[in-house]
């Protein structure tokens, strides 16, 4: 899959993929944080927010991917960036996939 897909087109094949991985489940429409979430133990990994991908993982990956240009803070539209969440600048699917893995881990344990 290409980046010429729609961010839902995107989203929906990452859900698929991670859903092949144990206790991943994608709960479908509005929750707080927007529609469609990835859930893993009923906590939100990953999420299309914004027309972007956002990932929920440690602090200090968040930075590492913000100071690289990868990423953007996210808010959830309340003023103030939230330290364990970074929506996605324009990362390909692999990287996607990458992220998306190592945040399922992060809040898995």
């Amino acid at each position: 899959m290409t980046n010429e897909h729609t961010i839902e087109e995107r989203f929906a094949a990452l859900a698929e993929e991670m859903a092949a991985v144990g206790g991943v489940a994608l709960s479908p429409g509005r929750t707080g944080f927007g529609s469609g979430t990835l859930r893993v133990g009923g906590r939100i990994f990953a999420m299309v927010s914004g027309g972007r991908l956002v990932l929920k993982l440690p602090a200090s990956r968040v930075s590492e991917l913000l100071a690289a240009g990868g990423g953007l803070p996210f808010d959830a539209g309340k003023g103030r960036p939230l330290r364990e969440w970074v929506a996605l600048a324009d990362a390909d699917d692999a990287t996607w996939r990458s992220l998306a893995r190592e945040a399922a881990t992060f809040v898995g344990r």
